[in-house]
């Protein structure tokens, strides 16, 4: 398997610290996603949308799905930490999710989908407190993740994903 393919931008490492300069950068990332996904999509025709990014992977338009579905559970986990002690949050198995019927619809849905849910949770993000950003629930694995590491870890989901679709674009000259 090419790892460039699997990890476009490279895998998620974090950063060294987590200040308000960090997470604004961040919360900007979150806040164009749906924009650069849109643009990333346009033009093409269903078959295109049917291609996997890469061998073994996901089709775009499963891809495209899999970032709604995705984001709209770390906004889920943003709001139970912010208001409860440490919550456990759910996981959920994504392999299965990008099997479930509505993925065979057009991404543009998931795509107006995400517009909303981003323009809400940059909203909630932008009146977090120090206090708030590092606030932490708790993984079903036993992690305990701060909000501020989870922003950080969903720009660059979007992103990575984004990168999936740009440069299937690329290789194929779509």
């Amino acid at each position: 398997m090419n790892e460039q393919e699997k990890y476009p931008i490279g895998k998620f490492s974090g950063r060294p610290v987590w200040d308000a300069a960090a997470i604004a950068q961040d919360i900007d990332r979150v806040a164009q996603l749906p924009y650069k996904l849109e643009a990333a999509i346009a033009g093409l025709t269903w078959q295109q949308l049917d291609t996997p990014y890469r061998e073994g992977g996901w089709t775009v338009r499963q891809v495209v799905h899999h970032v709604a579905d995705s984001h709209m559970n770390s906004y889920i986990r943003f709001k139970w930490t912010l208001t409860e002690s440490s919550p456990l949050i759910k996981a959920y198995d994504e392999k299965e999710w990008a099997k479930t019927p509505e993925i065979t619809a057009d991404p543009t849905l998931s795509v107006a989908l995400l517009k909303a849910l981003h323009a809400k949770w940059v909203l909630l993000m932008k009146g977090l407190t120090e206090q708030d950003w590092n606030k932490h629930f708790v993984h079903p694995d036993g992690r305990n993740l701060k909000l501020n590491h989870t922003l950080g870890l969903y720009a660059w989901h979007g992103d990575h994903h984004l990168a999936h679709i740009t440069r299937l674009r690329e290789r194929n000259g779509w």
